[in-house]
């Protein structure tokens, strides 16, 4: 699709040969054969009361992310509810993912394993929301219908820092209330005044309906780097708010961050929803801040690449504006309305700005390289990951590799190998 021009515009561009290098993360985790004992233990603790009741209907969250073990640990839920003899059922609490229908998101759970089949009760997903009371500003606070009709909620999520704002509330339990479960309508509601006001928004919402919702327990999911179930911990409704900033300053230490403190070239091989809310997490990668609400301590990149989308997004190429260069073979596979509803949603449309697009990963990476400015043009600084989630092996150019040889954190795997492309110029 590029012309002659700019194809040897590329050309001219000569891309260093790539190092492999091991990142070392904590690797303490609950072993996935564990994790049923785990949950089981958590709700169970004595001072959490006698909170499930015989005979209650019995609602659980889940969201849009790609939890790992999102499955096991919405099963066992279920399991501890059921074995008090209650009868609980799976509520998808994600705003306005999945493309903003029930189908869409009782869909995109199910791609996570979250099944009627295995999890072994109900999955009731519906848009339709209801006004459960008003929050301390007097707006009206609106929840899924068929959680506000449940004898119980138990708000179940990750907690970990946000994209898109930083405060003491950010991805957790007080976001899932607020905009998870508020659905279409309460997720637009909550983003109104955009995300300078979100950690605002997040805990007078979250506050509302801990206060006139049914909720009965926060349950908290904590990862570590390696995207691995680091710790579980199970919340009274009065808990949730003074706890949960504690758990998010705890989960800012486990995020799979890169040892570097800057890059001319970032290349990222996928991106998605199930890796990041903003497909890939600038948290880790120090690219794609689209707005000034964060706090800024991580990699910086001149420019990045962005390869491909993963199977798991649906198409949804929500953060592909983060990106200064792609490929067609990933323009090919978005899906405008799943993308779009979502960033009108979140008032992001510099989210879904569509970069240049190259025809292949090889010219991607050199059209980006190219057009760097300031950089040593003769030992280029190119770093290669394949997402935010996954950063313990990743590739460094030859310049970057006395910085990582200093690092005690970092683990140098080989000598230099060219780039492995084929011959239609993508990777391998």
């Amino acid at each position: 699709m590029n012309n002659n021009i700019i194809k040897q515009l590329c050309a001219e561009v000569s891309l260093p040969r790539m190092i492999k290098v091991r990142q070392l993360f904590d690797r303490g985790r609950i072993e996935v054969k564990n994790i049923p004992e785990a949950v089981f233990a958590e709700m169970a603790r004595p001072e959490l009361g006698d909170y499930i009741k015989p005979g209650k209907r019995i609602a659980i969250t889940s969201g849009s992310r790609g939890v790992a073990n999102i499955a096991i640990i919405t099963k066992a839920i279920a399991d501890f509810v059921k074995s008090k003899g209650a009868k609980p059922f799976v509520v998808p609490a994600m705003g306005s993912h999945g493309g903003a229908t029930a189908e869409g998101q009782k869909a995109l759970i199910e791609s996570y394993g979250v099944t009627e089949e295995f999890v072994g009760c109900p999955i009731l997903s519906s848009m339709e929301t209801v006004v459960i009371g008003k929050n301390d500003e007097g707006q009206d606070v609106r929840i899924d219908k068929n959680a506000a009709e449940a004898d119980g909620i138990i708000v179940a999520g990750r907690i970990k820092p946000h994209t898109d704002f930083h405060g003491a509330y950010q991805s957790g339990i007080m976001k899932m209330m607020a905009i998870g479960l508020g659905k279409r309508e309460g997720a637009d509601v909550c983003h109104e005044l955009g995300f300078g006001h979100m950690p605002h928004r997040v805990h007078i919402f979250g506050k509302a309906v801990i206060k006139h919702a049914p909720v009965i327990l926060g349950f908290a999911i904590l990862e570590n780097a390696y995207d691995e179930t680091r710790k579980l911990a199970a919340l009274r409704p009065d808990e949730i708010e003074s706890e949960e900033p504690k758990l998010l300053e705890e989960s800012w230490t486990h995020l799979p961050i890169l040892f570097f403190r800057q890059t001319d070239v970032l290349v990222v091989d996928r991106i998605g929803k199930d890796i990041s809310g903003t497909g890939m997490d600038p948290n880790v990668t120090g690219t794609g801040w689209c707005t000034p609400f964060v706090t800024k301590s991580c990699i910086e990149a001149l420019r990045t690449v962005v390869l491909d989308l993963t199977p798991e997004t649906h198409g949804a190429a929500f953060g592909i504006g983060a990106a200064h260069s792609t490929t067609k073979r990933l323009f090919d596979k978005i899906d405008f309305d799943g993308t779009y509803v979502n960033a009108v949603t979140s008032r992001g449309l510099d989210q879904v700005k569509i970069p240049c697009v190259m025809d292949n990963d090889r010219e991607a990476i050199q059209l980006a390289l190219r057009t760097c400015i300031g950089n040593d043009k003769t030992s280029p600084r190119i770093i290669r990951i394949s997402d935010s989630l996954h950063t313990e092996n990743i590739r460094i150019s030859e310049a970057m590799k006395e910085e990582a040889e200093a690092n005690e954190r970092i683990e140098v795997l080989g000598g230099p190998e060219d780039w492995p492309f084929n011959a239609d110029g993508n990777l391998w």
